[in-house]
């Protein structure tokens, strides 16, 4: 039998987890998703989702698992005790919290990530509210590497700006160390960190190795684009429940609703908007969007002009928290209507490209596009027309791009890095 090592990247995405599998030449040996049977809110689905996916892959597979790393829904925020119990539902990523506006500027908020009524700070401030002082406040991905470890002491960075932490300074705000805030942040680790191994009840309940190395992982965008293996000249877009702009720059771009973020020693610029498929699968199901997609000419344009947003507020390319959605009228045909819901989620796509140029991105030459949506030929086309520009689709998961970080955690090469680096496993 084989007993090359092989690592697992575990996906949470926002209707549901998928699991990667991937051996020392960074091929794909393994996939498998499964939905979550009550929502993005429950952290009781994460850990059933992820339990349900692991315990189903072959006894080969797992025995052979050197290595795990998990990315999740950046900005989905949990308030937890100090043994990870849920103390209610988990706030999602694109609730906004006005009420906390005051509290953001006594913070001290200048604009940047953490500042927004819709950014994870935004939440964590309600949690505070609704919970008292005595609360770990973790992100999705934190939480369920903590559920691993059995220890929810650790943050990852990137999952972590949007509730203030200062990528470039390493470190809190200073005017948190005052608030109610302080005692629930996590301790922040690196992406690609060895956070340590999983806790011996999990190795047990779930069939994992004893010495199964947990490694800090990323939010799933940042996954996407790096199973995208983009190279200098492309641009990356995330189709999915939202839509998800990234690109490589030489330096952090600044501005509204703009995530910057360290992936393989380059910084990683871009922004979310609260637009995406979410909205379709609210108006139509998976067969009807397959059906009436083949009746839309691409080369054409339906002559409405929408704005499918899930509910009033955006982030970006506009951080616009009173922002309405626009889905009317409605023609009468559902595949005319179809054209221009997408035509609307193509044009906010083409304004956050010119919104990271403005800022100062390099344009990109070429997009590479990922998720549900990229799969749709007719839709694929159509961004092209609008966005002017080649696009092609990557089908590999996000869940094999964060896999890509356990298995540096593995490879030779990383370790030697870590040791030059001082940068040893955590206690």
């Amino acid at each position: 039998m084989d007993k090359s090592p092989l690592v697992l990247g575990i996906d949470l995405g926002t209707s549901g987890v998928r699991l990667a599998v991937l051996n020392e030449q960074q091929e794909l040996i393994h996939s498998s998703a499964t939905n979550y049977s009550t929502g993005l809110e429950v952290p009781k689905d994460w850990q059933n989702c992820c339990t349900e996916l692991i315990r189903s892959l072959p006894t080969s597979l797992r025995q052979a698992l050197k290595a795990v790393a998990v990315d999740g829904t950046s900005g989905t925020l949990l308030a937890c005790n100090r043994t990870g119990e849920a103390l209610s539902a988990a706030l999602p990523y694109y609730l906004n919290c006005p009420e906390q506006q005051e509290a953001l500027i006594g913070l001290g908020s200048d604009g940047q990530a953490a500042a927004s009524i819709s950014s994870s700070l935004a939440r964590a401030l309600r949690l505070i509210n609704n919970h008292g002082e005595n609360v770990l406040l973790r992100h999705q991905a934190d939480w369920v590497s903590g559920w691993l470890l059995g220890n929810w002491r650790w943050g990852e960075e990137g999952n972590n700006l949007r509730l203030g932490w200062d990528l470039i300074n390493q470190s809190w705000p200073t005017s948190f160390a005052k608030s109610p805030l302080w005692m629930g942040l996590p301790e922040i680790v690196a992406s690609g960190k060895v956070m340590g191994t999983v806790a011996a009840k999990q190795a047990k309940d779930l069939c994992l190795p004893k010495d199964l190395l947990v490694v800090a992982g990323t939010t799933d965008a940042n996954a996407a684009v790096l199973t995208a293996n983009a190279g200098p000249d492309d641009g990356v877009t995330v189709l999915g429940s939202t839509i998800v702009l990234k690109r490589f720059v030489e330096v952090p771009l600044i501005g509204a609703g703009i995530t910057n973020h360290r992936v393989g020693g380059r910084w990683l610029s871009g922004g979310a908007s609260n637009a995406g498929g979410a909205v379709l699968r609210r108006l139509f199901t998976d067969a009807e969007l397959e059906e009436l997609s083949r009746q839309i000419n691409p080369e054409s344009d339906s002559g409405l002009l929408l704005r499918p947003l899930p509910g009033p507020g955006e982030r970006f390319p506009v951080d616009d928290p009173n922002l309405e959605p626009v889905l009317e009228p409605r023609p009468v045909s559902d595949s005319l209507y179809l054209h221009g819901l997408l035509e609307g989620l193509a044009r906010i796509e083409a304004q956050g490209w010119q919104c990271l140029k403005a800022l100062g991105a390099p344009p990109a030459k070429r997009i590479i596009s990922l998720g549900g949506g990229a799969r749709n030929r007719q839709w694929r086309r159509l961004r092209e027309r609008i966005l002017g520009l080649p696009i092609k689709t990557c089908t590999s998961p996000p869940a094999a791009g964060v896999a890509h970080l356990a298995l540096q955690a593995i490879s030779p090469q990383a370790k030697l890095n870590a040791t030059k680096q001082e940068s040893e496993p955590l206690p």
